[in-house]
């Protein structure tokens, strides 16, 4: 637990019969324990070492109202322990603890072998997975959201319903771009505070094809996002990043929102609060930047594969090599020398999950998708921030996207944490998701 980082919390040995729940009484004094350190527990392990005194244990997670994960372990036995004095018989217990918490309503995880061994390489495993999970429960309970801007108007597919993620405890919290430019204008080019954020961008990424002033622009939005930010408390952002903010402040901001998703604050662009919401979740997961991304081009005629695309607001640490450069689609509209900031860069070969939250507002719910595959090392020469990413039966996940309303935009994190997602989203949060394995 120490190497997790997890603080251990239980009975002692003289509060109960040798700190074990077996009756009324010890599931009060248990209960009394939990509550007493409720803003620190984020998840329950029931440790079944013999059959177990199944309604005791129940009572003292239903008097807690803890409502935190709770995963369910049974020691195996010995077949040449079988005799009276020996025998556990947790193997049958934990039939009957699941069975209690059922009836009881608490949800409650399960080891993925009836019976393991705490000490196994296996249950290590399985404990760091259950850690994640609580991880995301914990995070997306009282997660604070930043809106920033309006969604680009001709983008409905980004709308997304404030109610129903505040009715599953997640603000969010908006802020105008007129506010965000005012307040970055106000600023001197010589505020320490720019020339801090100027460095930080410097120290980033090769800026070396970047005008100065619009770095210096860069810097100053850099310094009012991060403040807001901070102000705010927000746990991930979303940011109108075309076209306002090259029409009326000169820059693209990809640069900018790469640099807050590295220092793990997910960073969506345009406005798109569920797709924030989603890298959020896949980070909480894996302790990992996420990324915002296009489903955006096949990749030849290879089924399992495609292309994941964005003008270039990546975190730095998914590629070996990246530089500063202007948005290529947006410059042949509104000009080059208003679009510097993106990240150009071809994501390095990795494991990979994709997920998506969304609300879907016909029927009231939240509804989500979770995938496992990797990025290649396949070749794509093209601009912006870009992957090839595998993933096997590629085509009818996309059918399913297609035909249950879900966004064009995606997002991944490189790690293998669609078991934790699944199991959260699912189990914890009530929200429906399919999960394509």
């Amino acid at each position: 637990m120490a190497e997790l980082g997890v603080e251990i919390i239980t009975l002692d040995e003289s509060a109960t019969h040798l700190g074990a729940v077996e009756s009324w009484q010890d599931s009060k004094i248990c209960a009394d324990l939990f509550r007493s350190h409720r803003n620190e527990i984020s998840g329950l392990l029931v440790m079944l070492p013999v059959f177990g005194p199944e309604r005791a244990i129940a009572d003292s997670i239903r008097l807690s109202d803890l409502q935190v994960p709770v995963l369910v372990q049974a020691f195996p036995d010995d077949l040449s322990k079988l005799d009276v004095e020996q025998r556990r018989d947790a193997f049958c217990g934990k039939f009957s603890v699941c069975n209690n918490l059922y009836q009881y309503g608490i949800p409650f995880s399960v080891t993925e072998d009836h019976c393991i061994s705490p000490q196994s390489p296996k249950f290590a495993q399985e404990l760091v997975q259950f850690v994640s999970v609580c991880r995301v429960v914990a995070g997306l309970k009282w997660a604070r959201l930043g809106a920033v801007g309006a969604r680009p108007t001709i983008f409905n597919t980004v709308r997304y319903s404030e109610k129903l993620f505040e009715a599953t405890g997640i603000t969010v919290n908006t802020v105008d771009l007129s506010d965000i430019f005012s307040a970055a204008g106000k600023l001197a080019d010589e505020d320490p505070k720019v020339n801090g954020q100027l460095k930080a961008i410097r120290g980033y990424i090769d800026t070396s094809v970047a005008p100065g002033p619009a770095l210096v622009r860069m810097a100053k939005l850099g310094v009012v996002l991060n403040d807001w930010a901070a102000e705010n408390e927000v746990d991930a952002v979303s940011f109108q990043c075309w076209t306002s903010v090259q029409k009326n402040y000169g820059v693209n901001a990809c640069t900018l929102m790469s640099m807050i998703s590295e220092s793990l604050i997910p960073t969506a662009c345009e406005v798109d609060m569920a797709g924030a919401l989603a890298m959020y979740a896949l980070q909480l997961a894996s302790g990992k930047p996420s990324a915002l991304v296009d489903w955006n081009n096949n990749y030849g005629d290879e089924a399992d594969k495609c292309v994941l695309f964005h003008c270039g607001n990546w975190a730095r640490s998914y590629f070996d090599e990246s530089r500063m450069a202007n948005a290529e689609i947006l410059a042949t509209v509104l000009g080059k020398e208003k679009t510097f900031g993106t990240v150009a860069g071809m994501a390095k070969a990795t494991p990979v999950t994709v997920a998506r939250i969304t609300t879907d507002d016909r029927h009231g719910r939240i509804k989500t998708y979770v995938s496992e595959g990797h990025l290649t090392d396949d070749p794509l020469d093209i601009f912006g921030t870009r992957a090839v990413l595998e993933l096997p039966r590629l085509q009818e996940l996309l059918r399913y996207i297609c035909k249950n309303g879900f966004e064009h935009h995606t997002a991944m994190n490189p790690s293998n944490v669609g078991a934790v997602l699944n199991e959260a989203f699912t189990n914890y949060l009530g929200w429906e998701t399919y999960w394509h394995r």
